[in-house]
């Protein structure tokens, strides 16, 4: 299991490539530029990896930036959760809200809940519904190699805000104690923006959701 994280766009978000016997997934496709999309791309290639899934923590514009870009260099759909669709067919309008521009990204092949399981190479991943900074807001769970993909839900010291579209600080709060701070402590959390931390150092140290002592 390899994971590879790049820092795309003006927002600084993490792009993350992760494979498991030269099968992968790309998650949050943030890129920016052509710089930034051939980085991804000559990695995939280094690497000899069959993509096999593309995939979204959640729809917030600096997170699918690139989003149609890779669907059709891949030749395949994307998966989210379905509360977060209202982004994507906003994705035009919000883009100039931040005078951004993007190529409009196709709805969804198919959506993630709590039910399903992401496959490939020898990784299976369990999802974990977690709204609070946006409502379709979801993590990518491997108990078996010890991490989780939890997208702007909680970074090192913080977590994701909450005045945006639909985002409430108790719905989050909420989330990160029921779905993240019961994982195990030494599991190591891969942010949308950052660097990574654990969930045990968010349980001791977070300031904004401590953990019971």
């Amino acid at each position: 299991m390899r994971i590879q994280k790049f820092v795309t766009g003006p927002f600084q978000e993490n792009t993350y490539v992760v494979d498991a016997n030269n099968e992968g997934v790309l998650i949050d496709p943030g890129c920016a530029s052509n710089t930034e999309r051939r980085r991804v791309l000559d990695y995939i290639t280094s690497r000899r990896l069959q993509i096999k899934h593309i995939l979204l923590t959640h729809g917030h514009i600096d997170h699918i930036l690139d989003l149609k870009f890779f669907c059709d260099h891949f030749e395949m759909g994307y998966q989210m959760h379905t509360e977060d669709l209202p982004m994507i067919v906003e994705a035009e309008r919000i883009a100039k809200k931040y005078e951004l521009t993007i190529d409009p990204p196709d709805m969804p092949t198919g959506f993630l809940t709590e039910h399903n399981t992401i496959t490939f190479g020898s990784a299976q991943w369990e999802i974990r519904h977690t709204p609070g900074h946006s409502p379709g807001s979801i993590c990518f769970y491997d108990a078996a190699n010890g991490f989780v993909v939890a997208g702007d839900v909680l970074f090192a010291q913080s977590v994701g805000r909450t005045d945006l579209w639909k985002g409430a600080m108790s719905v989050l709060e909420q989330s990160i104690r029921t779905q993240l701070y019961t994982l195990p402590i030494e599991t190591v959390v891969y942010c949308g923006h950052g660097r990574e931390t654990t969930i045990g150092a968010e349980i001791k140290s977070n300031p904004f959701v401590r953990g019971v002592s």
